[in-house]
């Protein structure tokens, strides 16, 4: 869905240096064509392009989370140190990372820690409840962003924003709808995951500028690296390692989760946050549930039901983020 509208309202397009996007010239037929002004939108209508691919490519964690035999926190543990083994080969990333000031890499790793629980309770949910149910619950996270952006970027807050941030709550409880007793743990888990997911989205956005992608993922996934193998210490656990070494099967689906479903995105994302707002992009993201509820279907064979129920709520999910687009744009902010 295009968010161009609601982005460019608070945060204006400026050339990256992460895209090498250049602005047209002024008086040139690219900059004054047209009824959006086509030159000076190419790098919003790029970061939309990057945050809809990053939707899908997340619409399958869900699934591969569901498909891995780990648990919740191991499972964490190898998607973020794959992440951050591959990047720490890449002799750009270390480069700069020798050049990052400390305040940031401070301020990188507090964020990290917001991820890592993100993740884990995103994960958790889905092995309490099922892919569907824990993907289904991130469509929260709005509602929990109309409310922390404004105070952690210091602009006005948008009633509207709140509103539709609310609008989603019907979908995700039509979408849930008829879960079983045993499942209703996950939901508040899934829930927990969609307010983190909110906070970490406002405070990438406040330093988001500072770095590379690439070297910002390193920093904020080390973090996690660092940080779980003593919350796996602490938290009761069975017999074994505390870290168990995945199989192969595993190994391979922690491969694919690691790179098609985390590296890329997540830094697809963070470029797109320079041009977008966490609001718009978090409303595109309401998407992805919608992904993994399917996918579930498909690959798993969920026996979730896609009755009116469900169909109602993939269709509330999807008139908030149009509706995004429509109300946001109508007057500026």
């Amino acid at each position: 869905m295009d968010t161009l509208g609601a982005a460019s309202q608070h945060c204006p397009a400026r050339p990256s240096r992460v895209t090498g996007t250049r602005s047209a010239r002024p008086g040139t037929k690219s900059d004054t064509q047209g009824p959006f002004f086509i030159g000076a939108m190419r790098p919003l209508a790029r970061a939309t392009l990057q945050i809809h691919v990053c939707v899908l490519l997340w619409g399958f964690t869900s699934v591969l989370g569901r498909l891995i035999a780990l648990p919740a926190l191991p499972l964490v543990w190898w998607r973020m140190a794959i992440v951050v083994g591959v990047l720490g080969l890449l002799p750009s990333v270390r480069r700069q990372l020798r050049t990052t000031s400390r305040r940031l890499l401070a301020a990188y790793a507090g964020i990290g820690v917001v991820v890592t629980l993100h993740w884990l309770t995103f994960y958790g949910a889905i092995k309490l409840a099922n892919a569907s149910v824990g993907a289904a619950c991130l469509a929260l996270a709005p509602a929990f962003l109309a409310i922390i952006e404004p105070l952690t970027t210091r602009r006005r807050f948008d009633p509207r924003e709140l509103l539709l941030g609310v609008a989603v709550v019907p979908g995700v409880a039509l979408l849930v709808g008829g879960i079983p007793h045993r499942m209703r743990s996950g939901v508040m888990i899934g829930a927990l995951s969609a307010l983190l997911a909110a906070l970490f989205n406002a405070l990438n956005k406040r330093v988001v500028h500072g770095a590379h992608p690439f070297v910002i993922t390193f920093i904020e996934l080390a973090a996690g690296v660092l940080l779980l193998p003593w919350l796996a210490a602490l938290l009761p656990h069975g017999p074994g390692p505390l870290l168990p070494v995945p199989n192969m099967r595993d190994a391979w689906l922690l491969a694919v989760l690691a790179i098609a479903c985390t590296l890329v995105p997540f830094a697809l994302a963070l470029t797109a946050l320079r041009h977008l707002t966490a609001y718009a992009v978090q409303l595109a993201v309401n998407l992805e549930p919608v992904y993994s509820i399917l996918l579930a279907v498909l690959i798993l064979g969920e026996q979730r039901e896609l009755d009116g129920s469900f169909y109602a709520g993939v269709a509330i999910i999807l008139g908030a983020v149009i509706g995004e687009k429509a109300w946001l744009t109508r007057s500026p902010t």
